[in-house]
């Protein structure tokens, strides 16, 4: 490209008009400043040149991807706000929810305190009806333990008199006392026929 722009100005220096001085604007001139050594003007219309085609072939796959990497990044930053804000309504109502637990904890504490009292009021009443049932049953138990053991005593004491009235005959008994309560007996069953 270079080449070809180079050969274009030097065809044309020459091609100057005849009556025009030999050498002309190029030779003395042109040629001076665009080949000043480090400058050299054609190596910047050659970058020139090569951006501006790099700039037109470019510009539509280059401004498409930029186009869709833009709306990506809007995209994720309206997902973002969304996001946002839906931590925030959660925020808002957990700590709503802690704002309501306070209360919820009293009213828990309070029925809870307002059970724990019925249920040691039923269980005094029924620790009262247990003793109440117990002491009617130690009391009928006492009262048959009673009456037995007057059973007892007067079957003993029936026994021991018995047997005190036995001896005491014994003692007093003898061979002849002896004859005389067995005719008796005998005579009282009808007589010895």
């Amino acid at each position: 490209m270079l080449a070809f722009i180079s050969n274009l100005l030097l065809f044309f220096a020459e091609a100057a008009p005849h009556g025009a001085a030999k050498g002309g604007w190029w030779e003395t001139t042109g040629s001076h400043y665009l080949n000043y050594p480090g400058f050299e003007a054609w190596k910047f219309l050659n970058l020139a040149i090569f951006s501006y085609i790099m700039y037109r072939l470019l510009k539509k796959p280059l401004s498409g991807a930029f186009k869709a990497k833009r709306e990506q990044i809007r995209a994720e930053l309206i997902k973002a706000e969304a996001e946002k804000q839906a931590a925030l309504s959660a925020l808002t109502s957990a700590e709503a929810k802690l704002a309501g637990l306070d209360g919820e904890k009293t009213s828990i504490a309070a029925n809870a305190s307002k059970e724990a009292d019925e249920e040691k009021a039923r269980i005094a009443a029924a620790t009262e009806a247990d003793i109440a049932r117990s002491q009617t049953q130690t009391a009928g138990e006492i009262a048959r333990l009673t009456a037995l053991a007057r059973i007892e005593l007067r079957r003993f004491s029936a026994e021991e008199s018995i047997r005190l009235a036995e001896e005491k005959l014994r003692a007093q008994m003898n061979t002849e006392k002896d004859a005389r309560l067995v005719k008796a007996g005998i005579q009282s069953l009808g007589g010895l026929n």
